[in-house]
């Protein structure tokens, strides 16, 4: 039998605690989704990219380190050639004999750029008087057409995986199981959305389709630390439900699962650090998303989740009160 009294960890106990850990990490975010969904013309809880809303992206390459104080001058030069309100950027890389020895590349998103225009040969000549030897590297464009249709595919992907999750839980467990590993997805991405709301109403960090794809990912890897949790907690029942409580099952499950979950999360950050350290530039943000989730996905499946099965459990097996005669 597992000895209950040398367990490190008392998930049950501190509950208030995981509860109040949970609302410091989540209540910031939700702040800046709702600020965000007021301020931003696309009134959503994120600054997305053109793969949601349609445009085009201009990148241009530079052999000299651009500072980001520099583009308040090249935005000045932009608006008197009709280019309003552009997002500028500046992405700082590692020069190498591939690309040139570029060391600075200036990324500039605005509405979306038809074939025919003149516009983007007339933001080239700009960006060609304001920073020496520049040269266009890469032209991106989406349609708003397509980005609306892309923005709806990517909640009804995300919908119907979280719609599958709840099946397959309830079927191999319980639905009361299933509706703590669904709360947990969702603490695990308004985590995550909130973290890149701030840094999109701070840093301008902006979301595209591998963010989603991050979202996705990380529900997986949370989805599946839940279940093995979920998986020993239903163990340790049939055999110490008689000689034990169900909130210290619940305690014995989770340090029974926690260096594996640990270790096994671990791993992954380590591996995502390495890509987001010396990795390229362009899938920073989505490496980041990942780190993120996994991490806060790694807090959940061992601490919120398993605190919420033990919180319905002790509700539902709670004495009724007798009811009081007229």
């Amino acid at each position: 039998m597992f000895n209950f009294k040398k367990n490190m960890i008392h998930v049950v106990k501190y509950r208030v605690v995981w509860v109040c850990l949970s609302a410091l990490l989540l209540l910031p975010g939700i702040i800046a989704m709702i600020y965000s969904m007021v301020t931003y013309p696309t009134h959503t809880p994120v600054k997305v990219g053109i793969d949601y809303t349609g445009g085009t992206i201009l990148q241009y390459g530079t052999p000299e380190v651009v500072s980001s104080d520099e583009l308040a001058t090249t935005r000045e030069a932009l608006d008197k050639i009709g280019v309003t309100n552009p997002y500028l950027q500046v992405l700082n890389v590692t020069p190498t004999k591939e690309n040139n020895n570029i060391k600075s590349i200036v990324s500039i998103r605005t509405k979306f750029i038809d074939e025919g225009s003149d516009l983007a040969a007339d933001i080239t000549n700009v960006i060609k008087k304001e920073y020496k030897n520049s040269d266009l590297i890469q032209v991106t464009s989406v349609g708003p057409t397509l980005g609306n249709e892309l923005f709806k595919m990517s909640i009804i992907a995300l919908a119907l995986a979280i719609l599958g999750m709840i099946i397959y839980i309830s079927l191999r467990f319980k639905l009361e199981y299933a509706i703590a590993a669904i709360l947990g997805l969702v603490h695990d991405v308004l985590f995550v959305v909130g973290i890149f709301s701030i840094l999109g109403l701070f840093c301008n960090v902006q979301v595209d389709g591998l963010f989603l794809t991050a979202i996705l990912t990380v529900i997986g890897f949370s989805i599946n630390d839940t279940i093995v949790t979920f998986d020993r907690i239903r163990e340790n029942l049939r055999y110490y439900g008689k000689k034990m409580t169900y909130g210290e099952i619940v305690d014995s499950s989770v340090n029974q699962t926690l260096t594996r979950s640990v270790n096994t999360s671990l791993t992954a950050v380590i591996t995502l650090a390495a890509l987001y350290f010396f990795g390229g530039v362009t899938t920073k943000d989505f490496v980041l998303a990942m780190m993120l989730g996994v991490i806060v996905g790694t807090y959940s499946s061992i601490f919120f989740c398993s605190m919420l099965v033990d919180f319905w459990e002790e509700r539902k097996n709670a004495p009724k009160k007798p009811a009081i005669e007229a």
